[in-house]
């Protein structure tokens, strides 16, 4: 019996965040196995916890249609289900195909994750063709503020856009994202806002999924929100060695949430700085399966 725990996280309000599925005790299923059981699943992503030779524990992450190097909200939920069936000590690691991560479990129920190292790539593309596969115009463009893929473990295009109002307008066509972001066709687009809703968040974003994830839009996004923490302090702290922002998601989606993201190091170099993320989780339910059903693909749980 294959069982997968559901939670939503960066939120202690069910039905608002992320929704992640976890499976602990992995160790005896195969990758195609995990990419069956993520499918069938229907997150965004499913983490699944392994032993691991170098680290605490070791993680793997899979979209319906692959698998990621690292997943943010992925990454809290199973903290969270490890912290309650074991109590985690304060400081561990874990390893993931991003690095060997350290996390500090702050306090019960919430957690800091060191993101991989730093990553700003130019961006080069067309950007009308890139606004068109999201259903925008140049008019909606925030010109004040540089495009540029990101990374601190997945990339992504960060897409300053001018009003908080035109993030509804938006309608991505996500099997177009390859063919227009030619440097990085593997990459999701993340537009990002400094108008928020909630007057404690410093920036607003979505997040629509890459080409053949398996998914249309993650509602909110860890790895990304700490690009966006990148992104904030190189283009509008640039002299700061600390800086800390709130990253609000989701509420285009009806799942509103929140992502504590800190940014510390000195310079302007920022692939040293260090990129650290805040986030909680709360227990919706589990499924349970049987081992046979990892191969019916269209099987769906109801989450």
């Amino acid at each position: 019996m294959i069982e997968t725990l559901h939670y939503d996280v960066f939120t202690t309000t069910p039905g608002s965040g992320n929704p992640a599925g976890v499976v602990l005790d992995a160790d005896q299923l195969t990758e195609s196995e995990m990419q069956r059981i993520a499918r069938t699943n229907g997150f965004t992503e499913t983490t699944f916890v392994l032993s691991s030779e170098q680290a605490d524990y070791r993680m793997r992450y899979f979209a319906p249609e692959r698998e990621m190097d690292l997943c943010g909200h992925g990454t809290i939920a199973a903290l969270t289900a490890l912290d309650s069936k074991i109590r985690l000590s304060t400081i561990c690691q874990i390893e993931t195909k991003s690095g060997i991560l350290p996390v500090m479990r702050l306090a019960i129920g919430m957690f800091r994750l060191q993101q991989g190292q730093p990553q700003l790539h130019q961006f080069d593309g067309d950007i009308k063709q890139v606004l068109a596969a999201i259903g925008l115009e140049l008019t909606h463009l925030d010109d004040q503020w540089p495009i540029v893929y990101g990374s601190t473990g997945n990339w992504t295009l960060l897409l300053p856009i001018r009003r908080l109002e035109d993030f509804h307008r938006m309608m991505p066509d996500n099997q177009r994202f390859a063919t227009v972001l030619t440097d990085f066709p593997q990459a999701s687009i993340h537009p990002i806002c400094l108008d928020t809703y909630d007057r404690q968040a410093t920036m607003h974003g979505r997040h629509f999924s890459a080409t053949g994830a398996g998914s249309v839009e993650d509602p909110v996004t860890g790895t990304a929100s700490g690009v966006m923490g990148v992104y904030y302090r190189k283009f509008n702290q640039p002299l700061e060695t600390e800086t800390a922002i709130i990253v609000e998601q989701g509420h285009e989606m009806g799942r509103p949430g929140q992502v504590g993201i800190r940014i510390s190091g000195e310079g302007l170099d920022h692939s040293k700085w260090k990129v650290e993320m805040d986030g909680q989780a709360v227990f919706v339910g589990v499924n349970r399966m049987g081992e046979e059903e990892t191969d019916v693909e269209t099987l769906h749980l109801g989450f």
